[in-house]
């Protein structure tokens, strides 16, 4: 996050992060790399969807996940989908 957000990726945002994205009721950690989307894409997903709610101030909840989606195939083309658990999120 800290090379995506520079200054602003303050331990606090990390730890807001983290903590919202939660997967299973276990916060993601803030220090480790996560490990690659074609294993666990849920994860991949949460996270982003975690930035989204929080840098536009909008309830986790409310994240439109096809959206979301749609925005990672654009921006990661050749990458594996993190729409691949759709069926096991809230």
């Amino acid at each position: 996050m800290k090379s995506w957000f520079g200054v602003e990726a303050t331990d606090d945002f990390i730890w807001e992060v983290c903590n919202t994205a939660a997967v299973d009721g276990e916060p993601q950690e803030g220090w480790n790399e996560l490990p690659a989307p074609s294993l666990y894409p849920r994860k991949h997903c949460e996270l982003l969807r975690a930035i989204v709610a929080i840098k536009t101030g909008i309830s986790f909840y409310r994240v439109d996940l096809k959206a979301l989606d749609a925005a990672y195939s654009i921006a990661f083309p050749k990458s594996t989908p993190i729409n691949v658990n759709k069926k096991k999120r809230i």
